[in-house]
């Protein structure tokens, strides 16, 4: 899977979704840091990159419609510190069918996946 790290997820996350084989790059590659959303956003898709973010500004179904997109994953934790998120997003990859989420909009909680796909 093409992933893309938005700036809020930390940096480690990248090696340990390589590991898992997948092609990662963040927004900081991009040198997308401190840009708008939707110049994240927009950067992600014409990469064709499934993103992961906890920002709130990309929680609206409505307007990330599954199947308009590459992907998104929206990490959702009570108390979101760096090595939390990190250690959520590498035990879903671990454990989660995550190659069919391609297209979804995914939210993740510390218990909780909801997939939404097309």
């Amino acid at each position: 899977m093409k992933i893309k790290l938005d700036e809020n997820i930390p940096t480690a996350v990248a090696s340990h979704l390589a590991a898992f084989g997948h092609d990662v790059d963040s927004v900081m590659d991009e040198g997308l840091d401190g840009c708008p959303d939707p110049d994240v956003w927009d950067g992600a898709q014409r990469a064709g990159r499934f993103l992961i973010t906890q920002d709130l500004d990309f929680s609206d179904i409505r307007q990330f419609v599954p199947g308009t997109h590459a992907g998104l994953l929206l990490v959702r934790l009570k108390s979101p510190g760096r090595r939390a998120v990190a250690e959520r997003i590498r035990t879903l990859f671990a454990v989660q069918p995550v190659h069919g989420w391609e297209g979804c909009f995914v939210v993740a909680t510390e218990v909780k996946v909801r997939v939404h796909c097309p």
